[in-house]
């Protein structure tokens, strides 16, 4: 993380518990920092925003993730709506906007009007930490809904992208017996030498009677009706992927099968660490951009 930059006047706009703490963060930094669309929230020493005029002096804009919720800022703390075009007709167009899960649509907008958008989601160093808080609050959900211990259990991770590789450490540490699934041989080596089982994706309907709990990372469907259908009615599926998700949801509820989408969850479970990672890749970006 670069710590030796200069102050700057942070403006947020929306998003969850995690732009809370970023706003604090930023703050006890030493930077400017305040944020609108957040006053449903606990904001014990983070400075609101109650209109978006201090946009036209920031240094920075910092958006929510993910950027969209029904086609306005995602703002769930809030009554409040916003729209890119609210932000864009209020700062120059050289104060950088980074923001989470950006449409390509909305980028090349921004950039037709001269603004620099950046994809903090993007980023490597986000993507590989954010990890750690969904796969810890994955086995929280875990450990909330199963009628056993982890330990007992015998569990299935869809993908073995960077989630999917942290929760099968996360599971593996917690006693369960790891089964993981992937498309690529690559992947099945780097499985089976971490000691874990490993299945091909495309052929979880002929093991999936096997699990206590099915994790999915793969925001495609992979857990189709075929593969609903194996799985035992006692069996909770944690779908962890982001929009459009990888269950078919209409079907699992016509078959009884347990299934959680668990959305956002570093913003609901461990919004401060969260917070934090979004601050320290805010920081690279500024410091690669100058």
């Amino acid at each position: 993380m670069v710590t030796d930059m200069k102050k700057m006047n942070f403006v947020l706009i929306g998003g969850d518990l995690r732009q809370v703490y970023l706003t604090r963060l930023l703050a006890e930094d030493g930077h400017t920092a305040a944020i609108f669309g957040a006053e449903k929230a606990e904001t014990d020493g983070v400075q609101l925003l109650s209109d978006l005029s201090a946009l036209e002096n920031a240094d920075c804009v910092l958006l929510p993730l993910p950027l969209f919720g029904n086609g306005e800022l995602n703002m769930p703390l809030s009554e409040k709506k916003v729209t890119m075009s609210d932000i864009l007709r209020r700062i120059k167009p050289s104060v950088p906007i980074l923001g989470g899960k950006i449409p390509s649509s909305t980028a090349d907008m921004a950039k037709l009007h001269g603004f620099t958008l950046i994809d903090y989601l993007e980023r490597e160093e986000l993507a590989v930490a954010n990890a750690v808080p969904t796969a810890e609050g994955a086995c929280a959900l875990a450990m909330e809904e199963l009628p056993i211990t982890l330990s007992d259990a015998k569990t299935l991770v869809v993908g073995f992208g960077r989630c999917g590789e942290i929760l099968a450490h996360r599971l593996a540490a917690l006693g369960c017996d790891v089964t993981v699934s992937a498309r690529k041989y690559s992947d099945f080596a780097w499985i089976e030498a971490y000691g874990y089982k490993h299945i091909p994706t495309s052929d979880i309907a002929s093991y999936g009677g096997s699990f206590d709990v099915v994790f999915n990372t793969v925001p495609a469907l992979v857990l189709d009706e075929t593969a609903l259908r194996s799985l035992r009615r006692d069996c909770l599926v944690i779908d962890l992927a982001s929009k459009p998700g990888g269950v078919d949801f209409d079907t699992a509820a016509k078959l009884g099968v347990c299934v959680i989408w668990a959305l956002s969850l570093p913003g609901k479970l461990s919004p401060l660490s969260s917070g934090r990672i979004i601050r320290d890749t805010v920081y690279n970006i500024l410091d690669e951009i100058g």
